[in-house]
């Protein structure tokens, strides 16, 4: 089973030896994995932490329900704390320890007079319907950087923005940190695994896979034609026709280059190995789900 350490203090002096002391048959220093979580761990997560195993000797989850990254009305009193069947998984994928604090311990002071803020990038896509969500993530993964001191961080892709901000973060604040993206997992169907999974009825649940096909579709388009931006558009409205017809209320739909960049004609739909990625976020009953899709524009001029 993992070690659990609830305090900050006693979780830094439980790592210091994997940083002092070199391990004799290696003889090198241990690394250490950082893999961020809110709980309620499912398969998608436990893929985190085998990834984070690939490319370090000790694996620290950490749970923790972040208040501030929760706006009004959001689900922070009732997302699920599963603490004991989390701790109960992460044994079965050998996670070394898990840092599983409280508010007051995280934070001082609540709401922190601290911010770490990641600017344009956090004004599109969720930035737009969750105001201030990404500035309560850089708080607290700035936070979890500084407590753990990892060599490595392993995030999801499924919330490609928030990927896309860390990295930022960590080029910015010259964290020593390898930032690794860890592919979507997704149930047989292909809905990406998510906690808020669980808010959908039985109904809702056997729509919810439409969400993904979607994508495929229209990834399929971008690829299979030459096209112009505005031929591009009109297949992007198409297909959230067919989403919101579906059941589906969409909050975004929008393709962006790789590294959410908008698309402009030079920029994408007419030049050569140039990436593009499809993003989704769309509310079902009361589940917002994310779902994103990579397109390998490859078609020459």
């Amino acid at each position: 089973m993992p070690i659990i350490h609830h305090h900050i203090s006693a979780l830094r002096t439980a790592l210091q030896p994997y940083r002092d002391q070199k391990n004799i048959e290696q003889s090198s220093l241990q690394r250490i994995a950082l893999v961020p979580t809110m709980g309620n761990l499912h398969d998608g997560h436990l893929e985190l932490v085998r990834v984070a195993k690939q490319h370090a000797d000790i694996v620290v989850v950490s749970i923790f329900v972040n208040p501030t990254q929760f706006g009004a009305g959001e689900d922070f009193d009732s997302y699920p704390r599963t603490l004991d069947e989390d701790v109960a998984k992460l044994a079965t994928v050998d996670a070394d320890f898990v840092f599983a604090p409280s508010i007051d311990e995280m934070y001082p002071v609540l709401p922190p007079p601290t911010s770490v803020r990641a600017g344009a990038i956090t004004a599109q896509l969720c930035g737009q319907s969750r105001l201030g969500h990404f500035d309560g993530v850089g708080i607290v993964v700035s936070k979890l950087f500084n407590i753990v001191q990892p060599d490595i961080a392993v995030f999801g892709q499924k919330d490609y923005q928030q990927l896309a901000i860390i990295k930022q973060l960590v080029r910015d604040l010259s964290y020593p940190i390898d930032i690794i993206g860890a592919p979507i997992v997704r149930a047989d169907d292909g809905l990406a695994l998510s906690s808020r999974n669980q808010y959908l009825s039985a109904s809702e649940r056997q729509i919810a896979p439409i969400l993904h096909q979607e994508l495929q579709r229209l990834a399929h388009q971008l690829t299979s034609n030459k096209m112009s931006q505005q031929e591009a558009d009109s297949l992007l409205a198409q297909t959230q026709t067919r989403i919101n017809e579906a059941g589906f209320t969409v909050d975004y739909l929008e393709i962006k280059t790789d590294e959410l960049d908008a698309i402009t004609e030079s920029a994408a739909f007419n030049i050569e190995n140039k990436n593009l990625i499809i993003l989704v976020a769309a509310w079902l009953g009361r589940a917002r789900l994310l779902d994103n899709q990579l397109v390998a524009v490859n078609r020459p001029l």
